[in-house]
């Protein structure tokens, strides 16, 4: 896709876009592990077994919430900190045609849809693979 243009649309701007994209992630999670050591919340995504409807919930709510020490849902501040402050961070070493205030909101919005996206997939996956792979006996 050659975004940003500064990087240049051969091999060396994808070394350069995925070694930027490696640092990003790496950064985002560390900050979300260690805020939410800190602050005591679980960052893991926990299924709602066998409840179908209740999966499409449970994936929206465990995008912005996580589990607290007592077992108790909460805010995820820890992932608000490390999806806003990793994107924010990086306008610092990204090309000047992608590291603006607005460029940040937008990967801040892809990182959550991206993180419900993987939710998702955590949730259902599962039970298609149980009906997709069947075996018959």
């Amino acid at each position: 896709m050659n975004r940003p243009r500064e990087y240049g649309p051969h091999w060396e701007g994808f070394g350069k876009r995925y070694g930027m994209r490696f640092t990003g992630i790496a950064t985002g999670n560390l900050m979300e592990a260690s805020v939410g050591a800190l602050w005591g919340g679980d960052p893991r995504y926990f299924r709602a077994t066998g409840q179908p409807i209740k999966g499409i919930k449970n994936v929206m709510v465990m995008t912005f919430a996580a589990r607290r020490a007592d077992g108790e849902l909460a805010p995820a501040y820890a992932r608000y900190v490390g999806i806003s402050g990793n994107n924010f961070m990086s306008n610092t070493w990204r090309a000047d045609g992608e590291s603006g205030v607005g460029d940040a909101c937008l990967r801040t919005a892809l990182g959550f849809a991206g993180r419900m996206g993987g939710d998702a997939f955590a949730e259902f996956w599962p039970t298609l693979t149980k009906h997709l792979f069947r075996k018959n006996r």
